[in-house]
């Protein structure tokens, strides 16, 4: 056919492909410096990997875990020699030298006994902010296991900027009765909080400020329960014990909220049912019926959780039967 071209590798010529048409299963076309297209055999792939590509990425690189195995390091280094220009040469040149410059790895903070809390917490958060880790409340969280005076409790930032919802966590903090947060984000006024705040209200309040101060809208604000300080702990982090619509309570009723989950945290923690962990009676008795009874305490807690402006119920939840409930490790 005039001004068609003949597809190498096997079949019959016919007329040039469109640009978005796909080429043939196994094979990939290039186009030479004269302009004429060849082919060239890939290699075949791996078990599975068709089922792996997402978005163009050939596999997942944290799929096994962290930290990275020999195995998904060698995928990944056999990846580079296909795409890049230069081939298996700029794996070669990188893998082998030895003049790369050294990584710095932060050092872990210590503290002495008489260290005081917000120092402490300025430490830890310099911490975090070196490592530019994501999930900062689990470093966070560790890190602070030890100050037995300090309670900490997630909040969650609901806002809108530019036709898109964003969302963002904070560790907030409680020492002395102020509080205060750790976080991680690229504004300043948008991290840290020293705990110098009478109220958790003011706290969140001033968060908001913050959002308006770069045009963001804040949406929503959920509210946790207090995290145990036992690395051992077997409960789960409640996130969203208190969920709270801005728009629609407007600033009274937010604040009213605000401060009835500050209550709600104090009181768990005075009836116990609140961060102390449940592992030192396992430790005591691993089929005591006392430790089977706090799992319902927890499920109640989860029951409790209301949103914005929901009102409690006055009359109490008949308790379950707990008859013969045990839990077994």
């Amino acid at each position: 056919m005039p001004g068609g071209k003949k597809v190498v590798g096997g079949g019959s010529s016919s007329a040039s492909p469109t640009a978005n048409a796909p080429p043939a299963s196994g094979v990939r076309r290039l186009e030479t410096s004269e302009g004429a297209s060849a082919q060239r055999d890939e290699e075949p792939e791996e078990e599975g990997e068709e089922d792996l590509r997402d978005g163009g990425v050939p596999f997942f690189v944290n799929r096994g875990g962290l930290p990275v195995d020999e195995a998904t390091w060698e995928r990944m280094w056999k990846h580079v020699a296909k795409i890049h220009p230069d081939g298996e040469k700029v794996a070669q040149r990188i893998r082998g030298a030895t003049d790369l410059p050294k990584i710095p790895i932060p050092s872990v903070p210590t503290f002495q006994p008489s260290t005081p809390v917000p120092e402490r917490l300025e430490a830890v958060q310099r911490y975090i902010r070196e490592l530019q880790y994501p999930l900062l409340g689990l470093p966070a969280s560790y890190l602070t296991n030890s100050m037995p005076t300090l309670e900490r409790f997630p909040i969650s930032f609901k806002t809108y900027f530019s036709g898109n919802y964003f969302r963002h966590i904070v560790l907030g903090v409680n020492f002395g009765g102020r509080y205060g947060a750790l976080g991680m984000s690229r504004r300043e006024d948008l991290m840290y909080k020293p705990p110098a705040f009478r109220t958790l209200s003011d706290l969140v309040l001033d968060y908001e400020a913050a959002y308006g101060r770069c045009w963001h809208v804040l949406k929503k604000v959920k509210l946790g329960q207090c995290v145990s300080h036992d690395p051992h702990s077997v409960e789960q982090i409640e996130w969203k014990h208190s969920v709270l619509d801005v728009e629609r309570l407007g600033r009274d009723d937010l604040r009213k909220e605000l401060e009835r989950h500050a209550r709600d945290m104090r009181l768990k923690i005075g009836k116990g049912t609140g961060p102390p962990s449940p592992t030192k009676d396992r430790k005591k008795d691993v089929s005591s019926p006392q430790r089977g009874q706090s799992s319902p305490h927890h499920r109640n807690s989860r029951s409790e959780r209301r949103p914005s402006g929901e009102k409690k119920p006055s009359e109490p939840k008949a308790m379950p039967d707990l008859n013969g409930y045990q839990i077994r490790v």
